[in-house]
């Protein structure tokens, strides 16, 4: 994908690792995580108005499992004239950590952080799947 569009790709892995992977407990707890996402994600924002700024494009692979999120960075592109485009793999379950487990017992991981199985069972948790009025939007 970035390939095709000369675009940046954000991972928020690779940024979570870097910044903070020596510091990373044993077991990741959304009390931990999520306040580093979320400032990982304010200077993702600045990078992107920047990259937007040079006319290149900004691929988020943020997650995005909440509907909530996805709203605040549609906001975020109207507000500074950015297009979106919403990709969406859907697999089952099994798939999804059936993928988990190899890229955990991979050495190198490329920049994923290691998903226990509690953290994904509570990803799955939080997971909202978008309906045909957001597709639409997006």
């Amino acid at each position: 994908m970035a390939n095709e569009v000369d675009g940046f790709v954000f991972s928020i892995d690779k940024w979570m690792i870097t910044l903070f992977g020596d510091d990373t407990p044993e077991e990741l707890t959304p009390a931990w995580f999520m306040p580093r996402v979320e400032r990982c994600e304010e200077h993702i924002r600045s990078q992107i108005i920047r990259l937007a700024d040079l006319n290149v494009p900004s691929i988020l692979d943020l997650g995005f499992q909440r509907k909530d999120h996805r709203i605040s960075y549609y906001t975020f592109a109207g507000e500074h004239g950015l297009a979106v485009k919403l990709h969406v793999l859907d697999f089952p379950v099994a798939v999804r950590w059936g993928r988990v487990e190899r890229r955990n017992a991979s050495p190198d991981r490329d920049g994923s952080l290691k998903v226990s199985r509690p953290m994904f069972d509570y990803i799955e948790t939080i997971w909202e799947a978008p309906d045909q009025n957001e597709l639409a939007r997006a």
